[in-house]
């Protein structure tokens, strides 16, 4: 059994795919730009601002279901450029502050969708 989330609080999918699924326990979020959900435009300030708006936008979309980063057990983060890499981090000591960091993939990328630099897809768990 599937459910779909869908919040009005992140910005809506710009192809043929839902915010997020939730399935046995288990939370997956669509890949998520650093876009601000009320301009529908990314973020300015580079990959670090980047990062920190698509975990922001991960944690509205798992709050919709009653979840929140504590939850997060893996995130797969796409950067265009790898020397972007100590910004990346930073944004995650920043939004992670007092939770225990979660796993964690980074891969370099030629592109993604609006010439974002990020692009973080996040599982989360709900029940042991």
């Amino acid at each position: 059994m599937k459910k779909i989330i869908h919040t009005l609080n992140a910005p809506s999918a710009i192809g043929t795919y839902n915010q997020a699924v939730q399935s046995h326990g288990f939370i997956y979020t669509s890949g998520q730009l650093g876009i601000n959900h009320n301009t529908g435009k990314i973020v300015e300030g580079g990959i670090g601002k980047e990062t920190l708006r698509a975990l922001q936008n991960i944690d509205v979309i798992l709050h919709a279901v009653g979840a929140d980063k504590s939850h997060i057990v893996k995130l797969i983060v796409f950067v265009t450029d790898l020397n972007g890499f100590n910004l990346v981090n930073d944004s995650f000591k920043t939004f992670f502050q007092g939770v225990d960091f979660p796993a964690r993939s980074t891969v370099e990328v030629s592109a993604l969708p609006m010439d974002a630099k990020v692009e973080i897809e996040c599982v989360a768990c709900t029940s042991e």
